[in-house]
């Protein structure tokens, strides 16, 4: 024993002598290398002179979100809870996607009434409590501090976009023979044509536009429905002639390109294309250059101005050349507008887009989604039309090598036709069946906040709803199932036809007994009573095959459960009229899960909805009859067939008669049903 301790004390102190030794070489050889720097730098530094330059790093400016972006960063979105904002009360977790429209509808004006309140009376609200100061909870200073007519009163106006007040702040300015500086002007003429000569709208209220007489305008737009998505209202004012902002325009003494160019976008925006161009020949005649925002406005217009196709490329392309020969260099937007006014000259477009991303890549541009959206558009327009017949010309090649160059990066709202890029690219995906696809470009929706370019609530359920479809049909159960948990609903209430894509994959993958679940869903998303097609195949399914005594148990409280939504509910609760169809699965459905005595209440309701029986539900009801040796249910099934006037009476009468043990006065009740069937074919 003690030799053996003896033994590992020896071997213990060699390695521990070794390990040491390699320890005290790796130090040496540590000092030796930071020894040599230290002389390196000092022989730099006395051959450098006395005088050396200290770089400081730039300092890093934090956002204000900084650690709370951080921190969001490290989790991952939970898909059982409800959307972030209904989170601060439970109470308004919507349920269905109309109760997700309106809790926030009703929350943004909720918001909007506030605002409108704190507004109009801000004496009352004078006590700022938040610390540090929130500005957005403050009341915003809507009336002007100056009332004097001066320019600084003019330029309180501008700010606070009062364009009515301003224009005639400028006029009195002008009849008191001030001479008003050529920025200010240019600043008010900026106003006026953003907002078409006219009042920006606050909040949700249209205000009528009105001539100088004071009599209404009639607006000669249709107004959408209330309740549906609604443009700005600026989009529906035209550009009216000799307007506050040409009048302005003509009586200043001086003017520059900031002045031309305020008055071409103008034009541009409210549809007076070829007034746009005009004014950019006298531009050009007065040797003044425009600038990259009037040349993108330009651009916009030309399709407007040519009839046939070569003659706007032409014009596209006689503007892109004088933006050359003048220096202007293109930017992001001007490209765009170049691509999406390339969708406006039919079949030059697919030859010119590639040509101009071409040029975007050679001048160091960064494409946008919007710049990869208007190519899609260009390619697969014609091919993804309801016109189309055949879809043979469509490949996925373009998107293919599209989705190899985005993949993983991370974009910015950089132009407002952004969020159009998922929906098209999905829907491309679906047309052509290609679920791979399909899946690299919902992984790119997940890099980083791209999926803050998804757009408003309705295109980002169309996009969801795109993709779990084509899930639905390419995937097995499995995969659609978690698909289903994890979009549902947290991101996208289904609508009807997704319900039903749903239940075709369960039926595809023999998983039907996952019906009364699917319907549980489907009533707390509020389909239930939205389409009767829903719940017709819901019956349907669960009633066309025979299937464990267990599985028609759940089917049976399921069929119940769908009776439920028919007839006639209270006031508030919309039904589904009952159909034949529907009656003779739920009875199928009851028959099979042994539920005889529910499944003749069933049988009653033909009779009460003025419904008629199919001749192979009155023959499983007999063969229910027989396996329970009940003949007083036979006889009342064969009189309850005569009074529907069915063909198949004599028959279902012959086989009571064979089959059952019946009493003298049963057999005489046949008689008289036979009888009576044999005088209506007379």
């Amino acid at each position: 024993m003690a030799a053996l301790c003896v033994v590992a004390g020896s071997s213990l102190y060699r390695n521990g002598a070794q390990i040491f030794q390699r320890l005290q070489k790796e130090c040496i050889r540590r000092n030796f290398g930071c020894s040599a720097v230290l002389d390196q730098q000092n022989s730099t530094s006395k051959t450098a002179g006395s005088h050396q330059d200290v770089l400081i790093p730039k300092k890093k400016r934090w956002n204000e979100l900084a650690v709370l972006q951080a921190l969001s960063s490290t989790v991952q979105r939970d898909p059982t809870a409800s959307h972030y904002r209904f989170q601060d009360d439970p109470y308004l977790t919507p349920r269905t996607a109309s109760e997700f429209k309106l809790f926030s509808l009703s929350q943004e004006s909720g918001r909007n009434a506030a605002k409108y309140i704190i507004n109009t009376y801000p004496n009352f609200f004078l006590k700022d409590y938040a610390e540090p100061h929130i500005p957005c909870l403050m009341p915003e200073s809507l009336q002007p501090k100056v009332t004097e007519v001066c320019e600084a009163g003019l330029r309180e106006l501008i700010h606070l976009r009062k364009v009515r007040s301003a224009v005639d702040m400028y006029d009195r300015l002008l009849q008191a023979g001030t001479v008003v500086s050529l920025e200010l002007t240019n600043n008010l003429l900026d106003l006026i044509c953003f907002y078409g000569d006219q009042d920006p709208v606050q909040g949700d209220q249209a205000e009528p536009e009105k001539t100088a007489e004071g009599e209404v305008v009639q607006d000669p737009a249709p107004r959408r429905k209330e309740g549906r998505f609604r443009k700005s209202d600026s989009l529906h004012r035209t550009w009216r002639k000799d307007n506050n902002a040409e009048r302005i325009f003509h009586l200043m003494p001086e003017r520059n390109e900031r002045s031309y160019g305020a008055l071409i976008r103008g034009m541009v925006k409210y549809g007076a294309h070829s007034k746009a161009f005009d004014l950019y020949t006298d531009m050009q005649n007065n040797r003044m250059a425009a600038d990259v925002h009037a040349f993108n406005a330009l651009i916009a217009a030309a399709p407007e101005v040519r009839q046939k196709y070569s003659e706007k490329w032409d014009l596209i392309a006689e503007m892109l050349k004088q933006m050359n020969k003048l220096g202007v260099r293109p930017t992001l937007l001007t490209f765009n507008t170049v691509l999406k006014s390339l969708l406006r000259c039919g079949p030059l477009s697919r030859a010119l887009v590639l040509q101009v991303l071409g040029e975007m890549k050679a001048l160091g541009i960064e494409p946008s989604l919007a710049t990869y959206y208007h190519i899609l558009v260009a390619f697969y327009r014609q091919a993804l039309s309801p016109s189309t017949l055949s879809r043979t010309m469509l490949t996925t090649d373009l998107l293919h090598s599209m989705m190899d160059e985005i993949s993983g990066k991370v974009f910015d709202a950089l132009d407002p036709d952004d969020v159009y890029f998922f929906n098209y690219a999905m829907n491309i995906c679906c047309s052509l069946k290609d679920l791979g696809l399909a899946y690299r470009v919902h992984s790119l929706l997940n890099v980083g906040d791209n999926w803050k370019l998804l757009g408003n609530p309705s295109r980002e359920g169309f996009y969801y709803g795109s993709l779990f479809n084509l899930v639905c049909m390419m995937e097995n159960i499995g995969v659609v199932l978690q698909w289903y948990r994890d979009l549902v609903p947290s991101l996208f209430y289904p609508n009807s036809h997704t319900m039903r894509d749903l239940l075709q994959a369960l039926d595809a993958d023999n998983r039907l007994d996952l019906i009364p679940e699917i319907w549980k869903d489907v009533k707390q998303l509020g389909l239930a009573t939205v389409s009767g097609d829903l719940a017709e195949e819901v019956l349907a399914l669960m009633a066309r095959d025979e299937h464990s005594p267990e599985i028609q148990e759940s089917f049976a409280n399921c069929a119940l459960a769908v009776k439920a939504v028919y007839g006639h509910g209270e006031q508030s609760q919309a039904t589904l009229d009952f159909t034949a169809s529907a009656l003779c699965n739920m009875a199928t459905i009851l028959l099979a899960a042994g539920r005889t005595d529910q499944a003749w209440e069933i049988l009653q309701l033909f009779k009460a909805n003025n419904r008629v029986p199919s001749e192979k539900l009155l023959d499983e009801f007999l063969n229910s009859a027989k396996s329970g040796s009940n003949s007083e249910q036979a006889v009342t099934l064969v009189q309850m067939s005569s009074s529907f006037s069915l063909p198949a009476t004599a028959r279902l009468a012959q086989r009571v008669e064979q089959e059952f043990d019946l009493s003298e006065e049963q057999k005489k009740a046949l008689q008289d049903v036979e009888a009576t069937s044999d005088s209506d074919k007379d």
